[in-house]
């Protein structure tokens, strides 16, 4: 480890620490793929090694997440989607208060913040991460109505019904599809409990669009598309955050209406 980086964020008092903890970045050199990416926190005296997709042990940590993410890596996917979600409603003219709100892979509550301010009628999430719902809880306690731990592809038979009563109307995931974090079937699971019109909105690593993907996304979101599945109003292609070697990963963040239920075929 060559690299430390230390930064602060103002959160609302008695939420998250108000000192920044000690993160070292790997060496430059190391050239490490997204999905290999870690760095070393120092917690309680003691240098902790946490990979960047071990949410888990990052959750843990109150305001890890934070700093690490958005203090050193400048991460903006939470900015970026409620923005243009919030464009296409007004482009829409379809009014917020009316939104009733699934977030998929809702970790601890980063974009729960966004959608909440543009004033829903419900917002509820859903991660199969137990210490991200502790995280959203421990850390913004007010942004969501209910919060659930569950896998969507073997929902328990009464949080099926609960959540096909809640009536949503707007599917929301970022920053949790393409590497095996949320798979296609548990993103057509929450999608077909939006009702038909309904918005969807989420992002996804820009080569898992391209014509070199191997995760499988960039086939099925054309095939959602291109068999009127999904309309797409936006494609915006962006920076989500920087890699620890300072260097720019790009996202595309996505927005459109609902028009049917995913066909199992579709997974195949």
């Amino acid at each position: 480890m060559e690299r430390s980086e230390m930064a602060s964020h103002d959160f609302p008092a008695g939420k998250l620490p108000e000192t920044s903890l000690e993160i070292r970045l790997p060496q430059r050199s190391d050239r490490l793929d997204q999905d290999a990416e870690h760095c070393s926190v120092l917690v309680n005296g003691s240098w902790q090694d946490i990979r960047f997709h071990d949410y888990a042990r990052i959750y843990r940590i109150p305001g890890l997440y934070e700093q690490l993410f958005h203090d050193i890596l400048d991460c903006q996917s939470p900015d970026v989607i409620g923005k243009v979600l919030k464009e296409e409603l007004q482009r829409g003219g379809y009014e917020p208060d009316s939104l009733r709100v699934l977030d998929l892979g809702a970790g601890n509550g980063l974009v729960g913040e966004q959608l909440r301010r543009l004033g829903p009628a419900h917002l509820v999430a859903v991660d199969i991460i137990p210490e991200a719902r502790e995280a959203a809880l421990r850390d913004r306690p007010d942004v969501y109505d209910a919060y659930h731990v569950a896998d969507m592809t073997a929902l328990p038979p009464e949080l099926d019904a609960d959540l096909r009563a809640a009536r949503f109307n707007t599917l929301c995931c970022v920053a949790a599809l393409g590497f095996a974090d949320i798979p296609p079937a548990a993103f057509s699971a929450a999608f077909n409990l939006i009702s038909d019109r309904g918005w969807i909105a989420f992002n996804i690593r820009d080569r898992f669009l391209s014509d070199d993907d191997t995760s499988g996304f960039a086939t099925f979101i054309r095939r959602l598309r291109d068999e009127g599945v999904l309309e797409l109003l936006s494609s915006i292609r962006y920076q989500h955050r920087r890699n620890v070697n300072g260097e720019p990963l790009y996202y595309v963040a996505l927005v459109g209406r609902k028009h049917a239920d995913i066909p199992a075929e579709f997974l195949d």
